[in-house]
């Protein structure tokens, strides 16, 4: 068990990111009580970690109301991310490009989540997964790698014939340079389908995809940003914690 959600999914639209109903810095992270005690991440495990509590659904996608942003502090949509070059810079970053694609496409869907991928051993050739445990007792796993799978749709109807843009993206958990282009992590939905045991077009018709890359530009505006995060007064995102801070 690795006390981290397997996926989570949101649905995000110009209106939706439009709305200004919520505050993040009214939002606290908390354990999820619908889990039972003995199989939930908490908060203590993350203490002294050295690993920020990474949302998977970002605060920011969540404004149309307080409790919708409260949601999103919930430890069930978190999993352990590098702070530093990854999630206070690139992740953050991926995350405004997903949003920037409402600007084409009036309906975007996302899935995110982590994976466990193997790595080969220098010494013996061999494949293995290994990956940390934080926690005391040792409890959450920290993912070696996070995936979004992206839909960009002109019509959120499902029973449109309309092509959807698709795009599978694998990204190391670990420090990434502001100057790697997105679409250096773009991979086949199926490798996703295979690393995370999920199913993502299964009910898409192959006539229907087009490769999101072929139809914008994958990458990431680390200035621009910036510069709009101050603009929309956003807490900056947590440090690793030296002291405090889905299934």
């Amino acid at each position: 068990m690795t006390r981290n959600p397997n996926w989570v999914a949101e649905h995000i639209t110009p209106a939706s990111l439009a709305m200004n109903n919520a505050d993040r810095k009214h939002s606290v992270f908390v354990e999820d009580a619908s889990v039972p005690a003995m199989f939930r991440a908490k908060l203590a495990d993350y203490v002294r970690s050295g690993y920020d509590r990474g949302h998977q659904v970002p605060a920011a996608d969540a404004k149309w109301s307080q409790s919708a942003m409260d949601e999103t502090f919930l430890l069930t949509n978190m999993c352990p991310q590098v702070g530093d070059g990854f999630n206070r810079d690139y992740w953050a970053h991926f995350e405004d490009f997903c949003r920037r694609l409402t600007n084409k496409y009036p309906s975007v869907r996302i899935v995110t989540g982590p994976l466990y991928l193997p790595k080969r051993d220098p010494t013996d050739g061999k494949w293995r997964v290994t990956y940390e445990v934080i926690g005391n007792p040792p409890n959450v796993a920290v993912p070696t790698h996070f995936y979004k799978v992206i839909y960009g749709e002109q019509t959120p109807d499902s029973g449109s014939s309309a092509p959807v843009a698709l795009g599978a993206f694998v990204l190391p958990n670990a420090p990434i340079d502001n100057s790697k282009s997105l679409a250096d992590f773009e991979v086949p939905v199926e490798a996703v389908e295979r690393a995370s045991g999920l199913e993502f077009v299964s009910r898409l018709p192959t006539a229907r995809r087009k490769r999101l890359c072929g139809e914008v530009k994958c990458d990431i505006l680390a200035r621009e940003f910036n510069k709009h995060m101050k603009k929309l007064d956003f807490a900056p995102r947590e440090k690793a914690l030296p002291s405090s801070s889905g299934r």
